[in-house]
């Protein structure tokens, strides 16, 4: 019986990955954890019958040990708790927590030398050197879940990493990317949290219509893979059909093509190295009729040009962005800024620590990552006041 967990389940990955597990009906859930949905939290616990269920609010916990009487399954609450469960013996573990508090577990599960599938993107943007080794000191495997990472992880299955010329990731261009420009400055959450291919949460999406979830991708393909900056671009793909493209020395591009389902990524990494069969639609190319690609606009997306920025200063510089972006989507999201001024607020953020430290130097522990994490989300804040609105583009 394989033993796995899942942190963040009761997001739109974890669901996912609940469905695929359940369909497999050869694993023992080990440990299940979520945020505030207690409810769901405890239904999917009795479900999948796992044996530990975890919020990471412990003013929660109440609510859970209440939801879980009588069924026999262990409940937790808080950070330590997190990293308790993620410490536990598994075969193979999702870290889709959304944000920096996905670093944590996740290093504790390398610790077992299993499989961790990837999905929370902070962990490769704010340690990705640190991870790595963690990985390789516990010989586990870390495999991608993003759909544009592991399409490019097939794409180079059997390939020589030297012979690769460039990566080239795609985006939808989220739900504003056909509004007029003179209109993005006075665009609303509700309007950026509505995607046109993609069923995800809040955050997500508008982080899609940012574009900051391309500049977070655009960073972890350089960690993952060990690209250099100028071998990764970003296309426009209105469609959402092809996921990557890798060009090699000779001239070929492979191009992997799926329906758009975070079912095809999940199940790639939970069936690897084999491939078994997914519930997910078939492409019907004709029935698609057209692929259309286009590069960004950096006026509409100028989360997108800091990624090189932060690729170019290596260090800590992606433990900084990856903060104050969310420091920024929370100031968006509570409406003290606007759309537009979420990208001038990671800018000033970055900018504060060019000036008043050495942010290009590499982090010697995931507690300098942290301390890190916490001091950029406590300059941002403080840059909050001080922005001033942003007007018509």
């Amino acid at each position: 019986m394989r033993r796995v967990s899942v942190f963040g389940a009761t997001g739109s990955v974890g669901e996912n990955t609940l469905d695929l597990i359940a369909r497999r009906g050869d694993c023992q859930v080990v440990a299940l954890s979520g945020g505030r949905n207690v409810a769901r939290l405890a239904e999917l616990a009795r479900a999948h019958r796992a044996e530990l269920a975890i919020t990471a609010h412990e003013e929660c916990h109440a609510e859970l040990k209440s939801a879980l009487a009588g069924s026999g399954i262990e409940v937790a609450a808080g950070a330590a708790a997190l990293i308790e469960a993620a410490s536990r013996p598994a075969d193979w573990v999702m870290s889709a927590i959304v944000g920096a508090a996905g670093l944590a577990p996740g290093f504790a599960a390398l610790a077992q030398g299993g499989v961790l599938a990837l999905a929370n993107k902070e962990s490769l943007v704010s340690a990705g050197a640190l991870l790595k080794a963690e990985a390789a000191r516990h010989g586990a495997t870390i495999l991608p879940v993003d759909s544009e990472h592991s399409a490019v992880f097939q794409a180079l299955v059997g390939e020589d990493i030297a012979a690769v010329e460039k990566v080239t990731l795609t985006a939808s261009g989220g739900g504003l990317r056909d509004w007029p420009l003179e209109q993005l400055a006075r665009a609303t959450p509700a309007d950026a949290g509505q995607h046109p291919n993609w069923a995800m949460g809040q955050r997500i999406t508008i982080d899609s219509a940012s574009m900051f979830n391309k500049a977070m991708e655009v960073i972890e393909a350089r960690e993952f893979f060990g690209l250099a900056p100028a071998q990764i671009e970003v296309l426009i793909h209105p469609q959402s059909l092809v996921h990557a493209l890798v060009g090699f020395r000779d001239g070929a591009v492979m191009a992997h093509l799926g329906a758009p389902d975070m079912r095809h990524p999940i199940g790639y990494a939970l069936n690897w190295p084999q491939r078994a069969p997914l519930p997910v639609a078939r492409l019907d190319l004709a029935q698609a009729a057209r692929l259309d690609f286009h590069l960004p606009d950096p006026v509409r997306y100028p989360a997108l040009g800091l990624a090189w920025q932060v690729m170019e200063t290596g260090g800590s510089a992606g433990a900084v962005f990856n903060a104050a972006r969310e420091a920024a989507l929370d100031a968006f999201i509570g409406g003290q800024i606007g759309f537009l001024d979420m990208a001038r607020l990671v800018s000033l953020t970055l900018e504060s620590f060019a000036r008043s430290d050495d942010i290009s130097r590499e982090p010697a522990s995931l507690g300098e990552v942290l301390e890190t994490d916490k001091e950029a989300r406590r300059r941002a804040a403080a840059l909050v006041g001080a922005l001033p609105r942003c007007g018509a583009v």
